[in-house]
C-alpha cells in the first residue's frame, strides 16, 4: 500500500510563510545526516530530546577551547568573558520567554531540577497542613512526584484533576477542585503523551483568583509554540535546553518577580552567599541565591547558540509547519490497520503516542529501529494519563521543526510493512 503524495496536504517547502523550510533546519544538524541499521536516520524521539545544530556544537567546543574559566568570582580576562556569556545567557532566556527582567531567570539542570526547586524552596516554605496542590492527570511524573514528596513533609495534599476522553483536563472539575484551601497549581503548558495544549492563562486566571500560585512546566512547549511568561502570568516556568536543541544538563526556571521574595535557599555553598562567618551567613540576592557551586557554564554556552539559532527562524511560519506535518502524519498513521492514536484535543503539538493492535510497543520500536527510524516506546513518564486510557505503555512518535513529510512517508511504510509481518 502506497502512502498518499504529500503535497496534497502540505504545501511545498517553497511556500512555507516566513522563508521556513525544514531543509534550512536540516542543513545544520550533522546527525541528521547518519546511518541507522543501513538507513537513513529518521528522528522521531524529539519529545524525548531533539538534536543539537552544529551552532550549538561549536559553542560548546569554543567555550572549553578558548574560554574555559568560571564565573563571578574571578578577576581575569577569561573569568570576566565567562561571566559575560553566563549573563548574555540568562538574559537570553528572559527575552525568550518575555521575562520582564533577566534577574527573573534562575539556571538549572533542567525542567525536573526546576520543580524540584520550587517545591523544595518555595513549597517547604509556603506549604502546610490542609493545603492543597492541583496537579492534573495529564502531567509528567516529573510534575506529580516533588510535590508528593514535599506534601509527605508538610502534611499537604495532592490532588488529581482528571481528563476528558479526549486528553483536555476537565475544566470544569478543575474549576470545582479549586478552593480557599489551594496553594499551588502545576500544569504543563503542552503534554509529552498526548500532545494537549490546554488553556495555561485561563487556568492561570482562575487560580489566581483564590491567591493559588501556579507553575507552568514548559518542557514541551518552548520548541513548538511562542511563549510569553507575562501574559500568562505563570508565577513559576521552567523549560529544559536539550528539547530546545540545546545541551543536556542545562534549563531554566522563571520565578514572577512579586515570588522571588517567597524562595528559600535550597542548596548552600559558593556563588550564593554574600558574606560567611560561623557567627552569621549572609545570602546574594536571586537569582543567584538558587545556583549554589559552579553550574553549567558551558551549557550555558550552547543553549545562548540555541537559541539565538532557533530565533532565526520565524518561529509563527515553524509552529504553521509543525501543525500540517502532524496533521498529514495522523492521516498517514490512520493507513494502518489497528494503530490508535491517543488523544484527539484541539490544537495539539507534534506529539502522537499510538499503539498498533497485536503488537507491543517496544516490539514496535524495534522494528522501526530496523529501518533506522527512532521512536519512544514506553510509560513516557506519565503513568497516570496512560492509565485514563486503561494502558501501560504505548509508542511515540513526536516531530520537531527538521522533520519532513518524506519521514512520515517512510515511518508509515514500516508500519505497513509490521502489519504485513504479522
Amino acid at each position: 500500500m502506497t502512502t498518499p503524495d504529500v503535497t496534497e496536504r502540505i504545501a511545498p517547502p517553497g511556500r512555507r510563510p516566513g522563508g521556513f523550510t525544514p531543509e534550512s533546519a536540516r542543513k545544520d544538524f550533522p546527525i541528521l545526516h547518519r546511518t541507522v541499521n543501513g538507513h537513513p536516520l529518521v528522528w522521531l524521539d524529539n519529545a524525548a530530546t531533539t538534536q543539537k545544530p552544529r551552532q550549538v556544537i561549536e559553542a560548546i567546543a569554543g567555550y572549553y577551547g578558548t574560554a574555559n574559566s568560571n564565573i563571578h568570582r574571578g578577576a581575569h580576562t577569561m573569568a570576566r568573558e565567562a561571566t559575560e556569556m553566563y549573563e548574555a545567557g540568562r538574559a537570553a532566556v528572559a527575552d525568550f520567554l518575555g521575562a520582564p527582567s533577566p534577574d527573573s531567570i534562575v539556571f538549572v539542570r533542567g525542567t525536573t531540577e526546576a520543580v524540584n526547586l520550587v517545591a523544595q524552596s518555595w513549597g517547604r516554605a509556603n506549604l502546610g497542613p490542609g493545603d492543597d496542590i492541583l496537579v492534573p492527570v495529564l502531567e509528567h511524573h516529573s510534575d506529580i512526584v516533588p510535590w508528593q514528596l514535599i506534601a509527605r513533609e508538610t502534611r499537604a495534599r495532592v490532588v488529581p484533576v482528571p481528563l476528558l476522553a479526549d486528553g483536555r483536563i476537565d475544566q470544569d472539575a478543575y474549576a470545582d477542585l479549586l478552593s480557599s484551601r489551594t496553594r499551588l497549581v502545576a500544569i504543563s503548558q503542552a503534554s509529552n503523551v498526548l500532545g494537549t495544549v490546554p488553556p495555561v492563562r485561563e487556568m492561570t486566571a482562575l487560580a489566581h483568583r483564590y491567591r493559588a500560585k501556579v507553575l507552568v512546566d514548559g518542557a514541551q512547549a518552548v520548541a513548538h509554540r511562542p511563549v510569553d511568561v507575562t501574559d500568562l502570568d505563570a508565577d513559576f516556568y521552567a523549560f529544559s535546553g536539550h528539547k530546545l536543541y540545546a545541551p543536556t544538563g542545562i534549563g531554566a526556571l522563571y520565578v514572577k518577580p512579586g515570588v522571588l521574595a517567597d524562595l528559600r535557599p535550597w542548596q548552600g555553598g559558593g556563588n550564593m552567599i554574600d558574606s560567611v562567618s560561623f557567627e552569621r551567613t549572609t545570602f546574594a540576592p536571586v537569582p543567584h541565591l538558587m545556583e549554589a557551586g559552579t553550574g553549567n557554564i558551558a551549557g550555558v554556552a550552547g543553549l545562548l547558540a540555541a537559541l539565538k539559532w532557533f530565533m532565526s527562524f520565524d518561529r509563527d511560519a515553524v509552529a504553521a509547519y509543525e501543525d500540517e506535518l502532524t496533521a498529514y502524519a495522523q492521516q498517514a498513521m490512520a493507513m494502518v490497520p489497528g494503530l490508535e492514536i491517543l488523544g484527539s484535543a484541539p490544537g495539539r503539538i507534534a506529539v502522537l503516542t499510538f499503539t498498533v493492535a497485536g503488537h507491543d510497543p517496544a516490539a514496535v520500536a524495534s522494528w522501526l529501529d530496523r529501518d533506522g527510524i527512532a521512536i519512544r516506546a514506553g510509560h513516557h513518564c506519565a503513568q497516570p494519563a496512560l492509565a485514563h486510557y486503561g494502558l501501560e505503555s504505548a509508542a511515540r512518535a513526536s516531530f520537531a521543526l527538521y522533520n519532513t513529510p518524506e519521514e512520515v512517508d517512510e515511518l508509515v511504510a514500516s508500519l505497513l510493512r509490521l502489519h504485513g509481518s504479522a
